[in-house]
C-alpha cells in the first residue's frame, strides 16, 4: 500500500483542504503517515498570502525533493495557483491550484502511470462553483474545521487572495448540515466555521441566505456543543447580527475581527471597507451581547507610506480594543497588486522593527485580558494531556491547564475556576459538584 504524508502552510482553510485531499487519497488506497516519516508521496499545501509564505513553501519543496528524490512531490494551494511554473521547476510531480483538488487521486494515478509531471492549474472564472470537498475526521482533538465559503471580492490593495482563490462561492446548506452530522458522529464537539471571506456567505446564492443561516444549521445539530467563527469583516457585526448570535447558546464568544491597521489613512490606502470608528462600533455591538468576549485580529504593519504617527495610531487602537491575541505581519509586496506600485515603500528593517513592537504590545494586552479572568468560573472541553496535565479551551479560546491529579474525559465539558495566568495560558481547578 503506497504511503502519503502532508504538510500545510497558511490558514485554516488550507488545513481543511489538506485534510479533505488526504481523505480522498485514503479512499483511493493510500496509507496516511505522519510528516517526517518515509513516504511514497509528500503533499505540501502552499501559502502565498505573504512573501514569508512563498519562501517557506519553496524551501520545504526543495528540502523534500533533495531528501526524498524517489518520492512523488505534490504541491497545491495558493502559491501553486499563482506560480505554478516556478513550482514545476522545483521538481514537483503534480501541481494543483485552488481548484481540481477533488481530482487529486486521479491526477496522482496519472503521474504514476505515465511518469510525467502534471500541472493541474485552471484559470479563475466568474461562474465557478463551490468545490464540495468534505471531511469526516481531523487532526484536532475536539474541534473540527468546516469550510463553508470560498473566494473574495474585496480586492484590498495589498492582497493577492482574490486572484488565487477566485470569486465568492458558498457551500450549499444541505451539505453544511450533512457534514455537521458526520463530524458529530466522528466524535467532534466543536465546529469552527471558516472561509476566505466568511461574512460574504450566501451572497452568491441571491436567495437571501446569510452567514446567520449557516450558523443556525450547526446550532440545530444535536451533539455539537460549540460553534466557533473564523475571521470576520467588522462591518458584519451590526446590532442585529450580535443579537441573533446571542440567541444561539452554542456560539463561542471569541471573535476574530480583521483590523489590519488602526490608522484611517492607512485603511483608505489599503481600500479596506471600514474606518476605526466603525471598527470600534462593531466591537461594542458584540460586547453588549457578549460582555467577556475575546477579540483577536490581524495587523499588517509597514504598509507603503506608513508614517510614525500612523503606526502610533495602530498601537493606540490595539490598546483601546484590548485584544486577547493579535497576529502581526510585516507588509510583503505581492505581485500584481496595487500596493506594489505605491510610493514610499518602507525598508525591510523598519517593517521588521515595527512588527516586533506590535508583537510585544500584543503580548501585553493579551496578558491583561487573561488577568481579568483570574478567580472566575468557566467551562472547558478537555483535549489532551501535556506533560501529565489535562489541557482544554474555554469558549473564549483561553487555554487552560489542570492539575496532574485532575480526572477528565476528552471532549466532555468540565466546570473549572481559572486560578492564575501562566505564560500565554491559565491554570484552573475543577469545580466540585455539591
Amino acid at each position: 500500500m503506497p504511503t502519503v504524508a502532508s504538510h500545510t502552510l497558511g490558514c485554516k482553510v488550507n488545513q481543511y483542504d489538506t485534510q479533505a485531499m488526504m481523505e480522498l487519497l485514503s479512499e483511493a488506497g493510500y496509507r496516511i503517515v505522519s510528516w517526517g516519516e518515509p513516504a511514497d508521496v509528500y503533499l505540501i499545501n502552499t501559502c502565498t498570502v505573504t512573501g514569508t509564505g512563498d519562501r517557506k513553501s519553496v524551501k520545504l519543496a526543495r528540502k523534500i525533493r533533495r531528501e526524498h528524490p524517489d518520492s512523488k512531490l505534490v504541491l497545491c494551494g495558493c502559491m501553486a495557483q499563482a506560480q505554478a511554473s516556478l513550482l514545476m521547476t522545483l521538481g514537483a510531480d503534480l501541481v494543483i491550484g485552488t481548484q481540481r483538488r477533488h481530482e487529486i487521486a486521479d491526477l496522482l494515478r496519472q503521474v504514476t502511470e505515465t511518469g510525467q509531471p502534471v500541472c493541474a492549474v485552471a484559470p479563475m472564472q466568474a461562474d465557478m462553483p463551490f468545490e464540495s470537498l468534505q471531511v469526516s475526521s481531523q487532526l484536532e482533538h475536539t474541534r473540527a474545521v468546516m469550510k463553508i465559503q470560498e473566494g473574495c471580492a474585496n480586492h484590498c490593495t495589498y492582497c493577492i487572495i482574490p486572484a488565487v482563490r477566485g470569486p465568492i462561492r458558498s457551500r450549499l446548506p444541505a451539505e453544511i448540515r450533512s457534514e455537521a452530522c458526520r463530524l458529530r458522529d466522528a466524535g467532534y464537539k466543536e465546529i469552527v466555521l471558516t472561509g476566505i471571506h466568511l461574512a460574504s456567505y450566501g451572497r452568491d446564492f441571491r436567495t437571501g441566505e446569510t452567514l446567520l443561516d449557516a450558523i443556525r444549521l450547526i446550532q440545530e445539530t444535536e451533539g455539537i456543543l460549540r460553534i466557533r467563527l473564523g475571521s470576520l469583516e467588522p462591518m458584519i457585526a451590526t446590532p442585529s447580527f450580535a443579537e441573533e448570535l446571542s440567541r444561539m447558546d452554542k456560539i463561542c464568544p471569541q471573535f476574530h475581527l480583521a483590523l489590519q491597521s488602526g490608522s484611517d489613512s492607512v485603511l483608505r490606502r489599503m481600500k479596506r471597507r471600514y474606518n476605526t470608528k466603525q471598527y470600534l462600533t462593531a466591537v461594542d455591538n458584540l460586547r453588549k451581547r457578549f460582555p467577556s468576549a475575546a477579540f483577536t485580529t490581524d495587523i499588517l504593519t509597514g504598509f507603503p507610506g506608513e508614517t510614525e504617527e500612523e503606526f502610533a495610531e495602530t498601537c493606540r487602537m490595539i490598546e483601546k480594543v484590548g485584544f486577547a491575541r493579535i497576529h502581526v505581519f510585516p507588509y510583503s509586496p505581492r505581485p500584481d497588486t496595487p500596493a506594489v506600485m505605491m510610493e514610499n515603500q518602507l525598508p525591510a528593517a523598519l517593517k521588521e522593527d515595527r512588527a516586533r513592537q506590535l508583537i510585544a504590545l500584543g503580548e501585553s494586552v493579551a496578558a491583561a485580558y487573561l488577568q481579568q479572568w483570574v478567580g472566575r468560573p468557566s467551562i472547558i472541553l478537555p483535549e489532551e494531556k501535556v506533560r501529565g496535565c489535562w489541557e482544554g479551551y474555554t469558549p473564549e479560546y483561553i487555554r487552560v491547564r489542570l492539575p496532574k491529579e485532575a480526572d477528565c474525559v476528552s471532549g466532555e465539558p468540565l466546570r473549572v475556576t481559572l486560578t492564575s495566568v501562566h505564560s500565554r495560558m491559565m491554570c484552573g481547578e475543577i469545580i466540585q459538584e455539591k
